[in-house]
């Protein structure tokens, strides 16, 4: 019942944005701004960096309310996934800063190993990989809570379960997550 009452919500809306009604765009932030800015703290580990992700995805919603389809999912999961590139994006470029900063005062910036970073990306495939390859009542619940930042009771209203069976699911998942990563020669941790 939750799925379909957000789904209304969701259609009602981008109906109201696509109509420029700031209202909507209002109640949209009041809705949402929590969880996109959660993730995107959660990956820049900076307020200011997170706030301005997460003003760019709401501004990327008022601009362009077309591009989101609630037919293809909820209003929440398509504004943190706009956040988290947001987030990534100002990492990237606080790091390009860093790397030039450094350079003009004439130092040479510390770089890890290319083995490191060869390694970290391979992992970081073989989880996606594995995470993929979960049934969806395990593989929902770990994109929710890892990939978009969401809290157990959030992960819940998402998929409209009780808390204590979204926070079973999650622990069988990554159960079953864990199982896969070994199978596949990952040691674990």
């Amino acid at each position: 019942m939750t799925d379909v009452r957000s789904h209304v919500e969701d259609a009602r809306l981008r109906t109201m944005l696509l109509a420029a009604d700031e209202d909507a765009l209002s109640e949209a932030y009041d809705l949402h701004a929590p969880s996109a800015f959660a993730l995107a703290f959660r990956i820049t580990g900076d307020r200011q960096g997170a706030e301005d992700a997460v003003q760019e995805a709401f501004l990327d919603l008022w601009r362009n309310p077309g591009r989101f389809n609630p037919d293809a999912g909820s209003l929440r999961t398509w504004l943190c996934t706009i956040a988290r590139r947001r987030a990534i994006d100002w990492l990237r470029r606080q790091s390009a800063q860093r790397t030039y900063l450094t350079r003009l005062a004439g130092q040479t910036p510390i770089e890890a190993p290319v083995e490191d970073d060869v390694i970290s990306a391979a992992t970081a495939k073989a989880v996606r990989e594995c995470v993929r390859d979960l049934p969806r009542l395990y593989r929902d619940p770990i994109a929710l809570a890892y990939y978009y930042g969401l809290s157990y009771r959030e992960v819940a209203i998402e998929l409209g379960v009780p808390e204590g069976t979204a926070k079973s699911r999650l622990r069988s998942a990554l159960h079953h997550l864990a199982e896969r990563m070994a199978a596949a020669g990952y040691p674990p941790g």
